[in-house]
């Protein structure tokens, strides 16, 4: 999901709201509801290390043990009836309770050198493609001088050649190097098979051909005939995290199999021909790139996985009117196709936002955290006092922030509400700088730079945000299951990885 900036709006509209306003109480009880759900599958084996602490089993003697016999003898029936019951529920538990999902490995897809689009590059193919407006050509320069993108983003060669060549087959050829390039790289860092993968899921907002490319991926590797598949489609930014979490879904009824997400956005066809600036927005920030990531319900996968899924909260705003369509694709009124995106759409985003950590909070914030939190907003909501809300501190819930890296207003925004550090929006800021906006997979190139960083210790925990059309706003926490070496792993930012962070000016001026 791209910022929306333009040079009419005035820059109120388009900032965040503040979370320091009124919470919602029925999004806490949402998230309260989360936690009480799961419970059970908590407190059962709590109890049963009760019970067994409690009978002291080390200290009987045999004459204990005796006394014990002559008591079942004495009481056959309820032995009879005890029995049965226990090994019911014992059952029953192991049988119901969630299956731990594992994060084997991930990968990044990285483009080729040539591939390399500066913004002088950027601006000389918009200029030369003879189709903006002077107007618009110098709007695209002020949205780029802006964005936060760097001198090394990617793009499709059919796009930065002369003429641009964007046609069907050369998408399906964009998006072929890219799943398979990042698919490649999972299957060699985990050893799996491909044979051996049981479910596909696959992302791309906008490029959605017949075959599908979840096809593609089935046929290019001659997975089973069996093979779970799905391809989500129109569903933003945010749709890596629902891949991840239909995954999740399905890996709780199919046991011991493995689970492979590929999250992209396709540019070649999305290219956007025409003069409303509402739609020219995300030709300036949207770039190439993709992401594999390899899942496993297997026992025997948790002491190889990098990391186990703990908690998803998915939020949907498509029911009010505004929200649906902040980000919509449509014609102009030259007929040309495009995604415009809305004056409204910080703020939607700022709205859904709120609701979704407002719901996650109770399922990750320390006790003492929820306490004053919860204090307080009775005091406000019920008890009417005029009294400041508490805005729980995330940083006590974790290690590292993965922020979709839509642009830099958001990012600013997100800085400043949540009371996040430069360290901590280090790895959404450089993977803007570094690889663009490039759309569901961000998340894993910010991940994978926190990696490289030397960054995730066993035990970290890590919470994926990211926004989306409909409008939705998800999130995904993962638990670190071991400390990760960098100098073992290989991802896009090994090899360069010590020229970052950089320092990235708020405004980049470029020739005129």
């Amino acid at each position: 999901m791209a910022e929306a900036t333009t040079q009419q709006r005035p820059r109120q509209r388009l900032l965040l709201p503040n979370f320091k306003s009124s919470v919602n109480l029925k999004y806490v009880k949402l998230g309260y509801h989360y936690l009480i759900t799961n419970a059970m599958y908590l407190l059962v084996p709590i109890l049963l290390l009760a019970i067994s602490s409690a009978h002291q089993l080390s200290t009987l003697s045999i004459s204990d043990l005796f006394h014990v016999l002559h008591l079942l003898r004495s009481n056959v029936l309820l032995f009879a009836l005890t029995c049965p019951l226990m090994v019911f529920m014992l059952t029953l538990y192991f049988m119901t309770r969630p299956r731990n999902v594992y994060l084997l490995d991930f990968s990044c897809y990285k483009p080729d050198p040539p591939r390399k689009t500066s913004r002088e590059l950027f601006m000389d193919r918009t200029i030369k493609a003879g189709i903006f407006t002077e107007e618009n050509v110098q709007f695209q320069k002020k949205i780029i001088e802006r964005s936060g993108l760097g001198q090394e983003t990617y793009f499709p060669e059919n796009l930065i050649s002369l003429p641009p060549n964007p046609c069907m087959a050369e998408a399906r050829k964009e998006a072929e190097k890219v799943m398979f390039g990042a698919i490649d790289g999972v299957l060699e860092k985990t050893g799996v098979r491909a044979k051996d993968i049981g479910i596909v899921v696959v992302n791309c907002s906008l490029f959605n051909p017949t075959p599908s490319l979840s096809a593609m991926i089935v046929n290019h590797y001659k997975l089973r005939g069996n093979v779970e598949s799905f391809n989500l489609g129109g569903m933003g930014c945010s749709a890596g995290l629902i891949s991840i979490d239909l995954a999740r879904k399905l890996l709780q009824v199919h046991p011991n199999t493995y689970a492979l997400v590929v999250s992209t956005e396709n540019i070649t066809l999305n290219w956007y021909w025409g003069n409303d600036r509402s739609m020219l927005l995300s030709n300036c920030l949207f770039r190439m790139g993709g992401a594999a990531i390899l899942l496993s319900n297997k026992g025997s996968d948790r002491r190889r996985s990098k990391y186990q899924l703990v908690h998803t909260v998915r939020t949907h705003k498509g029911a009010d009117d505004r929200s649906y369509g902040c980000v919509y694709q449509r014609e102009d009124d030259k007929g040309k196709v495009g995604v415009s995106l809305s004056k409204e759409l910080m703020a939607v985003a700022g709205e859904a936002l709120k609701v979704n950590i407002t719901t996650l909070g109770p399922l990750v914030l320390p006790v003492s955290e929820q306490l004053l939190f919860f204090v307080t907003l009775i005091a406000r909501k019920v008890l009417k006092m005029k009294i400041k809300p508490y805005i729980p501190d995330f940083k006590l819930a974790f290690e590292h922030f993965c922020i979709h890296a839509g642009g830099r207003a958001v990012l600013d925004e997100i800085e400043k509400n949540l009371e996040l550090s430069d360290w901590h929006m280090e790895p959404s800021r450089m993977t803007l700088y570094r690889f663009g906006n490039t759309s569901s997979s961000s998340l894993w190139y910010e991940l994978a730079y926190t990696e490289a960083k030397g960054r995730i210790r066993k035990g970290d925990r890590t919470w994926q945000i990211a926004f989306g059309s409909g409008f939705k706003c998800n999130s995904v926490v993962w638990r670190a299951l071991r400390t990760i070496n960098p100098a073992k792993e290989k991802n896009p930012w090994t090899d360069e990885i010590d020229s970052y962070p950089v320092e990235v000016p708020k405004v980049t001026s470029l020739a005129s």
